[in-house]
């Protein structure tokens, strides 16, 4: 196993512990709101600093990039970890309990390792950059489907870009017209997480940040999936704009896409 992907697991673990003693004993929980549709609570904020002292205790001199903290820059700035201690956290405040943790390191650019975990499974999904993907130390891949018939897609709505809900919605009706379903679950990182295991056969949304996806996009790509953008190209890392999946699935949510993008999703 990766060096590094051992502090991944044990930084991931440990903010599951804070949020799951917080779930059990909710009356503690104190939420704000940070942003248009956009909360973050005391657990978020325990969750974070838990990832960022394992972090530190191993690799002091590294960056850490956290949604609610920010950037720390450490002396060595070719190590950036990347981290969402609570993806889900409006499932988390209303207790649906769906949501996880997600903590990815780049080195000099790209993704070594990445670990999304369920704290409510106890489900660990990991991976490191040319060693495959795994669930709870098992070898997984995405969904062998060819086509879209008959295939489920995960999603989520912009709800924080809401000057995209016109165009979301014609893809989303267009893509509803070939698949078999369609779910919309809550975190994003577990969505991608999903994907890679084959639970999803593909997943789209507009505007995610790197700590939303960065462990779960490696998680795709190891099990032997495709991320892109909505064009099939790479502008993803800073549109934040995903479609992933089997090749053939991605290729074909892409083809729906391409016709309906304004110009600011393209």
């Amino acid at each position: 196993m990766h060096p590094m992907l051992n502090i991944a697991i044990r930084a991931a673990r440990n903010a599951g512990n804070v949020i799951t003693r917080a779930y059990e004993d909710f009356d503690k929980v104190e939420a704000e709101q940070k942003g248009l549709n956009d909360y973050v609570s005391n657990v978020d904020r325990d969750a974070e600093r838990a990832i960022i002292a394992a972090i530190r205790k191993a690799y002091p001199d590294h960056t850490v990039i956290g949604e609610e903290s920010g950037t720390d820059i450490g002396e060595n700035d070719s190590y950036k970890w990347i981290i969402d201690p609570l993806d889900g956290t409006s499932n988390f405040l209303k207790r649906i309990p769906h949501f996880s943790v997600s903590v990815a390191l780049q080195v000099n650019g790209k993704t070594e390792v990445g670990v999304v975990y369920d704290p409510m499974t106890n489900e660990l999904f990991s991976a490191s950059r040319g060693q495959g993907a795994q669930l709870n130390s098992q070898r997984i891949r995405v969904a062998n489907q060819r086509e879209l018939t008959g295939t489920l897609l995960g999603t989520g709505f912009p709800f924080k870009a809401r000057q995209h809900t016109d165009t979301y919605m014609t893809i989303f009706g267009e893509l509803f017209n070939d698949v078999a379903d369609m779910r919309r679950a809550g975190s994003a990182a577990l969505d991608l997480a999903y994907v890679a295991c084959g639970r999803l056969d593909g997943f789209f949304e507009i505007g995610l940040k790197p700590w939303d996806f960065a462990a779960g996009e490696l998680l795709v790509r190891e099990a032997g999936g495709i991320v892109t953008d909505f064009t099939g190209g790479h502008k993803h890392i800073t549109s934040g704009n995903i479609v992933a999946g089997g090749p053939k699935v991605t290729a074909g949510i892409v083809t729906k896409m391409r016709p309906h993008l304004s110009d600011a999703l393209k």
